[in-house]
C-alpha cells in the first residue's frame, strides 16, 4: 500500500525544515532581508510547508481517487 504512495515522502519536508536543520541555523548572524537568520529560516520553512503538503496530496493516488469520486457525485 505505501509503495504506491511515494508522494507522501513530501510530508517529511516540513519536519526536516523545522527539526533536523535546527542546529544548522541556530545563530543570529548573518542577517537576511533585515531578519536574523533564524527568523528568516522559520519564515521560509513556514512558506514551504503548504507547498510540501500540496505536492503530497496532489500526487497521492488515494487522494486523487477520492477527489474524483467527490467531483463525480456533485455533478
Amino acid at each position: 500500500m505505501l509503495k504506491k504512495r511515494k508522494s507522501l515522502w513530501w510530508l517529511t519536508g516540513p519536519v526536516l525544515l523545522y527539526l533536523v536543520a535546527l542546529p544548522l541555523y541556530n545563530r543570529v548572524d548573518p542577517v537576511v532581508l533585515g531578519l536574523p537568520f533564524f527568523m528568516f529560516w522559520m519564515l521560509v520553512a513556514t512558506l514551504l510547508t503548504p507547498a510540501c503538503i500540496w505536492l503530497a496530496a496532489r500526487k497521492d493516488p488515494l487522494w486523487r481517487a477520492d477527489r474524483d469520486r467527490d467531483r463525480g457525485d456533485s455533478e
